[in-house]
Order: structure tokens, then C-alpha cells, then sequence
């Protein structure tokens, strides 16, 4: 995820970190040099082409405006509904280090921090899960030899959720909870299961596939059609326009693309890692020990 401030008027043209031109840069370049061998031919063979106007790519532009408009909006509802579902992992996972840490019994101190290890280890393991990484390291770092055992599972993060679960019912026929404080504890648990299931709904359903069809199909007519229409009376820049719609239309299409898949490890994704970091700090501070350092950005980019 890029965060940085707004930049200055000559910076805005030259930010190429977290900016969509790079990846639709073949077709900008592509769609220039066509719209300057339409210009070319035209002159060269002294062909009249009939003066259409320009209304009927108003037309054009307008339906495609919407069809871009429509993906771009349901693309965003995915981000943001990512990142609500992780601010929602990030304040179970303060709770429960809270009423854990709380709730102890008395002289029980390695219980509570296994328990919270394996918090940590979940929001690790989904992370992994979400972004088909291997997430391994970080699981081992904190929980050991119990990591095998929870990366051998289908899904290694709702293995966690189990195994954490399995630590409250001990805890509560062992007599070291109360059926109150077990009813605190299960509904945070319950609250990242919620927090799973969501991420695994976006991360497997993207938009349907007609839509991103009707859409390239749509930009590509639209940007082959308009040179011709441009020659009568743009002339020699023709190639200039048709170079800033394609930019417009293909970047549109492609910072959707990047928005559809939020936890990807793209320049515009969630910065799941930062995230995870945040969860450990807290959980650290909750136990009273020495916390890790919060997350740096790499040239505006958390990761």
C-alpha cells in the first residue's frame, strides 16, 4: 500500500511509485504510435475521410464511462471491505490479548503468552493463505514446533482458530475459567472466524468475468475507432489525444484490476504485513514485553 502526501504540481507528472502507467504503458505507447500512422496514412494518401464528428464517440465514451465507473465502484467496495474486515482482526486481537492477559489465573503466565502466540500466528497464516505465500518463518518464530501441525492443515489458519479454541475448553474444565469469562473469550474467537470467512469471500469470488470482457472489448473499439475520427480535425494531434484516452480508460481498468485482488502484493494493496506487524506490537505490549519495531515504509510502499 502506498501512503505518502499529496505530491507538488512537477512531482505529479513524474511519480511513477504507485502509479498504474508502468503496467498500461504498451498500450498508451501502442495506441500513440497507431493514432500517428492513421495521421501518417491519411496525409500521405490525401483521403477524405467523411467529417463524422465527434459526437458519436461522446456516445461511445459516455457508455464506456459507465462501464468503468460500475467496475471501478465494485472494485473499491473489495478493497475497502478488506481492509475493514483486517481492522476488525487487529481489534479482536487486541481484545483478546487484553482479556487473556486479564482473565489469567494466578501464576499462569506461560498459558496466556502460548495463547497469544498462536493469535499471532493466525493472523500470519491468513495472511499466507490470502496472498498464496508461505507464511511459515513468521509461524515458527512464534509458536515452534506446534507450527508443523498447523501448516500441515487444508487451512492452516482456521487450524489455529481450533487449536486456540481447544485452549479456552481446557482452560474452562481445568476450573481456571468461569462459564462468563469462556463466553468473553469463544465470541473474540468467533469474531475471527468472521474476520477469516470474509477475506476467503473476496479472495474467491472475484467480478465476473463478463464484466472485464465487455470492458476491454469496449476500450479497445473505442481507442481503434478514434484516430479516425480525430484526423479531420486534430490532425497532427491525433496521436496526443489518442494517447490520453487510452491512458484514461486503460488506467482506470487496470487500477481496478489491482483493487479487485486486495491482498495481493501490489503497489495498491493492503500492506498485510504492516498489519500483522501492528497486531504483534500489541499483543507484545500486553504482555509486558519488549515490542517490535512498528513498520517502515520502502520508498512509500508498506507491504
Amino acid at each position: 500500500m502506498i501512503i505518502r502526501p499529496r505530491p507538488n504540481l512537477i512531482q505529479l507528472f513524474f511519480v511513477m511509485r504507485g502509479s498504474i502507467v508502468p503496467r498500461i504503458a504498451p498500450q498508451i505507447v501502442g495506441f500513440a504510435l497507431y493514432g500517428a500512422a492513421c495521421t501518417a496514412a491519411v496525409h500521405a494518401s490525401r483521403i477524405a475521410l467523411p467529417a463524422v464528428g465527434l459526437a458519436p464517440f461522446t456516445v461511445l465514451g459516455v457508455a464506456l464511462s459507465l462501464y468503468l465507473g460500475f467496475r471501478n465502484s465494485a472494485s473499491y467496495d473489495r478493497w475497502w471491505e478488506a481492509r475493514k474486515l483486517w481492522g476488525q482482526l487487529i481489534f479482536e486481537t487486541r481484545n483478546l490479548a487484553r482479556v487473556v492477559v486479564g482473565l489469567a489465573p494466578d501464576g499462569a503466565a506461560r498459558p496466556p503468552r502460548a495463547f497469544l502466540e498462536e493469535l499471532l500466528a493466525f493472523a500470519h497464516l491468513l495472511r499466507g493463505q490470502l496472498r498464496r505465500v508461505d507464511a511459515g518463518d513468521d509461524v515458527r518464530r512464534l509458536v515452534g514446533e506446534r507450527a508443523a501441525e498447523l501448516l500441515r492443515a487444508a487451512n492452516p489458519a482456521d487450524r489455529a482458530l481450533r487449536a486456540l479454541g481447544a485452549r479456552l475448553a481446557a482452560w474452562r474444565q481445568a476450573g481456571a475459567l468461569g462459564a462468563i469469562e469462556f463466553q468473553i473469550l469463544d465470541e473474540r474467537l468467533a469474531g475471527l472466524a468472521a474476520v477469516q470467512a470474509g477475506c476467503e469471500r473476496i479472495a474467491g469470488t472475484p467480478v465476473p468475468f463478463a464484466y472485464t470482457l465487455l470492458l476491454h472489448r469496449s476500450a479497445y473499439l473505442f481507442c481503434l475507432l478514434l484516430p479516425i475520427g480525430l484526423v479531420p480535425s486534430a490532425g497532427w494531434y491525433t496521436p496526443v489525444f489518442t494517447a490520453f484516452v487510452a491512458y484514461s480508460f486503460f488506467g482506470l481498468d487496470a487500477l481496478s484490476e489491482e483493487l479487485e485482488e486486495p491482498f495481493g502484493l501490489q503497489a495498491n494493496d493492503l500492506a498485510l504485513d504492516a498489519m500483522c506487524r501492528i497486531c504483534e506490537i500489541s499483543v507484545r505490549e500486553a504482555l509486558g514485553e519488549e515490542p517490535p519495531p512498528p513498520p517502515v515504509a520502502d520508498r512509500f510502499l508498506y507491504m
